[in-house]
């Protein structure tokens, strides 16, 4: 059977056709645990082991950090294989793949020569701990950046603040998202250093899940995407060491000029997720459709002319994500690059809206389609509709992206990823 993330990715490479492998060998445990965990709301805990012990945790991560040593086409076609069978683990697992940035970015600064001689072995040290978190320990982690309080200026403004300590920090805050509370083994936790302003002052640190004064947030109960563990967490008086820390003012913006595209370097891995909750639901639609019979003719009900139309509009709806899905693949994967990294982030802002709203009408149609017999709250479609919602406002908005193009466009004005306050 061809690989599913054949689908996405047309032209897989021998090693990433053999990760994908992996990738699947998890899937039936997804989908025997999906639809009790969407009920139930909660990520369900023996994923951590299954993923672990395939040694996925650090599917990204080089291998000489005891990874797999995939790369951005390897994420994007993994997140989209587990989204087809639990939409809620696949977002949970992009949150965890997403922290290898603040580790392999880090490294290519120094590359680069963005640190000098006194900078560059605390970045290296940093940078080298996450990767050997993630791939030689097997760790879990949850990245934690968004906060509740928003900035026109910014799509993340970070006021958890860090206090220098005696032998490390002291951490306060509240971090609204971030896919793993309460289930990943760390926290890595974004926030501003107390005595530098702007973003300059933006630092990393890891957290112990159970460190005193580490808290949940009220539990969260959202439309979609119920399992993936979001309630965020509270922050008071927590003490992180020096060796867990990346307390080097600036160096979190230097790494993020590494980026070839999206926020730092794989944000657009996350709109698979809505790829695949549309796929799959387009399939269930379309097989429900075939099967059934009109009753006084006795044809298919996908014959009949408002089936096909509605049908029609799914499969271009379908494909338009797909294509915004492969182009922005090919722009941040590319070697060398196609475009310089002004356009590639101008597409980027197009291209998250443009995916997920197109994944979304890809649901409601079915939802027409298929009739009131379809409309059960833990039934494929219903499901679908909720999953599908999510991605309509996660990290922006379509309309946002569209205004920050239109700004990028005419005024020549970009927009911050990150703010602080």
């Amino acid at each position: 059977m061809p690989l599913i993330a054949s689908r996405l990715i047309e032209r897989m490479t021998p090693d990433e056709m053999t990760r994908a492998k992996v990738v699947e060998s998890v899937l039936p445990a997804l989908r025997e645990a999906a639809s009790k965990a969407d009920a139930e709301a909660r990520f369900h805990l023996p994923h951590v082991t299954t993923f672990a012990q395939a040694g996925l945790l650090g599917l990204i991560v080089p291998r000489e950090f005891g990874g797999m040593g995939g790369g951005l086409r390897d994420l994007t076609g993994a997140v989209y294989t587990l989204a087809t069978a639990c939409p809620s683990t696949a977002l949970a697992y992009f949150f965890h793949c997403s922290s290898a940035s603040r580790g392999l970015l880090p490294l290519e600064g120094l590359e680069a020569g963005l640190f000098n001689t006194v900078e560059a072995p605390i970045v290296r040290a940093f940078a080298h701990k996450l990767l050997h978190k993630m791939g030689t320990g097997r760790t879990w982690l949850a990245n934690f950046a968004s906060e509740s309080g928003k900035s026109e200026n910014a799509n993340v403004t970070i006021s958890t603040e860090a206090q220098k300590v005696a032998g490390g920090w002291r951490l306060n805050g509240v971090k609204s998202f971030g896919c793993g509370t309460g289930v990943a083994d760390e926290y890595l936790v974004t926030a501003k250093l107390a005595a530098v302003d702007g973003i300059e002052g933006l630092a990393l640190f890891f957290v112990q899940r159970d460190a005193p004064g580490v808290s949940a947030r009220a539990p969260w109960e959202p439309i979609g995407l119920r399992a993936t563990a979001t309630d965020g967490i509270v922050l008071k008086d927590v003490f992180v060491p020096n060796d867990e820390a990346l307390g080097l003012p600036g160096a979190f913006t230097r790494m993020m000029k590494m980026s070839r595209g999206s926020f730092v370097g794989n944000q657009l891995a996350v709109t698979a997720v809505y790829l695949a909750a549309a796929q799959t639901v387009y399939d269930y639609a379309i097989d429900t459709l075939t099967k059934m019979k009109f009753q006084d003719t006795g044809r298919s009900i996908a014959e009949s002319p408002m089936h096909q139309e509605l049908i029609g509009q799914m499969t271009v709806d379908l494909e338009t994500a797909y294509l915004w899905q492969r182009r922005q693949l090919e722009l941040e994967s590319s070697d060398p690059p196609i475009l310089p990294k002004p356009l590639v982030l101008r597409q980027w802002r197009m291209a998250k809206g443009e995916i997920c709203e197109a994944a979304f009408r890809v649901g409601t149609n079915a939802f027409k389609a298929c009739g009131t017999s379809n409309t059960t709250n833990n039934g494929s479609i219903a499901r679908a509709l909720r999953d599908l919602s999510m991605g309509l406002l996660q990290a922006f908005p379509a309309e946002r992206g569209r205004l920050e193009v239109a700004k990028m466009v005419v005024d020549g004005v970009g927009f911050n990823s990150f703010g602080a306050k």
